[in-house]
């Protein structure tokens, strides 16, 4: 069923970009999140995985900051990969009151199945796009993220 454009007030937000954007992104976490239950992983933990095999004693901050995530949340996260054995915090030398975590060799080892689920979806997503088609829509979705971090910064600043 396709929509017509609705105007505000009658239901635009049902065509709108945002509602083009969460459709596409519930159509891919619908591929990916049965795997991460297969690797073991919760919501949000393949993620978490993800950025530790790249930023090796990486903190909570800086992952909540990278994700746009309250710091309550990935320390949720964090805390269950720990106490399920695949993430570990030790002292950080540099700063006594934040933790480095680090990947056990079990968290090691779900990164490359996890990386080639989602290039696999990637491929299935970009379908038919060409090589300049792709990078545009990657460096469009950066804009637009960046675009609307100013935007809540401001109504932040505006309501202080």
């Amino acid at each position: 069923m396709e929509e017509r454009r609705l105007a505000v007030g009658e239901g635009y937000s049902l065509v709108d970009t945002h509602m083009a954007l969460l459709r596409a992104f519930q159509a891919q976490r619908a591929l990916l999140r049965p795997f991460g239950s297969r690797l073991g992983l919760a919501q949000g933990q393949p993620r978490i995985i993800s950025y530790l095999a790249a930023h090796e004693h990486a903190t909570q901050r800086e992952m909540a900051e990278f994700f746009g995530m309250d710091p309550a949340s990935v320390s949720r996260m964090l805390d269950a990969l720990e106490r399920g054995g695949l993430v570990t915090a030790e002292e950080n030398p540099g700063d006594r009151r934040r933790k480095r975590l680090t990947l056990t060799e079990e968290g090691r080892a779900l990164v490359e199945p996890w990386d080639a689920r989602c290039a696999e979806v990637d491929e299935a997503m970009l379908a038919g796009f060409t090589p300049e088609e792709r990078e545009q829509f990657v460096d469009l979705l950066e804009r637009a993220r960046k675009n609307l971090v100013a935007r809540r910064l401001s109504e932040a600043t505006d309501r202080a």
